[in-house]
């Protein structure tokens, strides 16, 4: 059934409006949006609206963003696919590129750090239920628990995470493929698009082609949750180039955790941060271009890949690596954001609200920059 068009500028209007209230990380968005286009305007019905996030999901790259990528384009054609994509980073661009200047610029200052204090414990408890919630469904069986147990221990010894996903994808593929005898889909080759594509050379300073290049490969090769984004961020930018230190990383994903919109507009901040305005730029094109470009090329692939039983059981071992990586992650950073009595406090009493309560997260996060406010406040006026 051809479904009619939709004006660009009904299409703009709710995805500016999406985009600027849409908190909660990418299962809200999901939600928000089929809520949006299924149940009050009725763009299309809600198998074809499952459809379309199952591609997305099958994709590198944040899965929200890609869905409304994919709605424009239902809807109205390219222009729409531009537009969808565009009018939902944009206000998250723009509000975590405000936040950015005001932490250049006032960073140090009491208030802003007791914010970030609050904050970052509460980061750690969401990114566990993210591990726990993503646990659930990706490690229903046997052989995906030893897949995530073998990846888990080579993240904490320091192996880059895309060749942990790879490896985990490639294991569980050529088990099935043993299992079935032969391939009775499309080869996998024809399925990894964007992978790995982007090689940086060593960087003796940060200028703004070296941003791009590195955010160009983090929107290419992030697979699975959005959160696998943090153990990239870490490896590269911590670690390896050592363009943030620890602590500037945990400020950033804070800041893309405590805004609207998609989480990869961390990314607006770490730009900004690293070269102002135009490194915010270069590092929001760099990691939102790959989507635009692999939702326009893997949509008549869809179908295929979802048939395929070796595609399957390689993102079966995708989903069960990316929760390692992630527990990795929090590991990681819950050291340098828990590290005494008040810390440790606001990262269990979140977990409690999370895991028992269902308490939306950003009104965590903001009752986590509270408290560090009201503490911060405490510590300046005995």
């Amino acid at each position: 059934m051809t479904l009619p068009s939709t004006s660009l500028r009904d299409l703009a209007g709710l995805f500016l409006r999406l985009g600027a209230t849409a908190f909660g990380g990418p299962a809200a968005h999901v939600a928000m949006l089929e809520h949006e286009v299924v149940t009050r305007r009725r763009w299309l019905d809600r198998e074809r609206f499952l459809d379309l996030f199952g591609a997305a999901s099958l994709i590198p790259g944040p899965s929200s963003t890609e869905l409304a990528i994919y709605l424009g384009y239902v809807r109205a054609g390219w222009p729409g696919l531009l537009l969808g994509g565009l009018c939902f980073i944009l206000p998250a661009a723009l509000i975590v590129a405000a936040i950015a200047w005001l932490y250049v610029r006032y960073g140090t200052l009491p208030a802003a750090l007791g914010l970030l204090v609050g904050v970052k414990p509460v980061l750690i408890a969401i990114i566990a239920q993210a591990v726990w919630n993503l646990g659930t469904t990706a490690l229903r069986r046997p052989e995906r628990v030893v897949v995530a147990v073998i990846a888990l221990v080579l993240a904490l010894l320091g192996v880059n995470a895309l060749w942990i996903l790879l490896g985990a994808g490639g294991l569980l593929a050529f088990a099935r493929w043993l299992a079935e005898g032969k391939p009775k889909g499309p080869a996998m080759g024809n399925h990894a698009i964007g992978l790995g594509t982007v090689s940086l050379a060593a960087k003796t300073g940060v200028g703004l082609w070296p941003i791009l290049a590195l955010f160009l490969k983090f929107g290419s090769i992030v697979f699975g949750s959005g959160y696998v984004l943090l153990a990239y961020l870490r490896a590269d930018l911590v670690d390896r180039l050592h363009w943030l230190t620890e602590n500037q990383l945990l400020d950033a994903i804070a800041v893309g955790q405590v805004t609207p919109g998609p989480v990869f507009t961390t990314a607006t901040f770490i730009g900004y941060v690293l070269a102002g305005p135009p490194g915010a730029i270069a590092a929001t094109v760099g990691i939102f271009l790959p989507s635009f470009v692999l939702v326009a090329l893997t949509g008549p692939w869809i179908p295929r890949i979802r048939q395929s039983p070796i595609a399957g059981a390689f993102l079966d071992g995708v989903n069960a690596a990316s929760v390692a990586v992630i527990t990795s992650v929090a590991w990681q950073l819950g050291h340098a954001a828990i590290r005494d009595g008040l810390t440790w406090t606001i990262a269990l009493v979140g977990a409690v609200l999370l895991f028992r309560f269902k308490l939306n997260s950003a009104w965590l996060v903001l009752a986590g920059g509270l408290v560090g406010l009201v503490a911060g406040s405490h510590h300046l006026n005995p």
